[in-house]
């Protein structure tokens, strides 16, 4: 094995997965706030096990699968790329899994067009919906 075959791995995943963001609409890049806070939670909670489990001897890391490139804390550089990006692929996931799915609820209802989300929707009237 190569130097950064890590990093080529974690490239290949955000590449498999970036057309979720564009052909299912899973909208995570057009909400970076939201992106961010969930990358940061998981950084900053798993980085921190990370460097705890290193430093007491719990795994080690070899280094001919990584850069080389070790951040403070004594991790290389791939482990903590790697909580930016299985998140990131994770949420372009669930994004394009919800997408699929609101698409078979409107097929199931018979309506071709786009339908809102529930939560869009206005409460019907007084004397108006299912049970009037």
């Amino acid at each position: 094995m190569q130097h950064g075959q890590y990093l080529l791995l974690l490239a290949s995943c955000l590449l498999l997965t970036l057309p979720l963001e564009f052909v299912f609409r899973a909208r995570v890049y057009r909400r970076p706030l939201l992106t961010l806070r969930v990358i940061g939670v998981v950084l900053i909670l798993f980085g921190a096990w990370d460097v705890l489990a290193y430093h007491r001897g719990h795994w080690t890391y070899d280094s001919q699968y990584f850069s080389g490139i070790a951040i403070p804390g004594g991790l290389p550089l791939e482990e903590i790329l790697f909580f930016v990006a299985i998140p990131l692929c994770a949420l372009l996931t669930y994004g394009a899994v919800d997408t699929c799915l609101g698409w078979l609820r409107r097929l199931r209802r018979g309506s071709a067009a786009p339908a809102r989300d529930r939560r869009d929707r206005q409460a019907p009237e007084a004397g108006e919906g299912p049970h009037a």
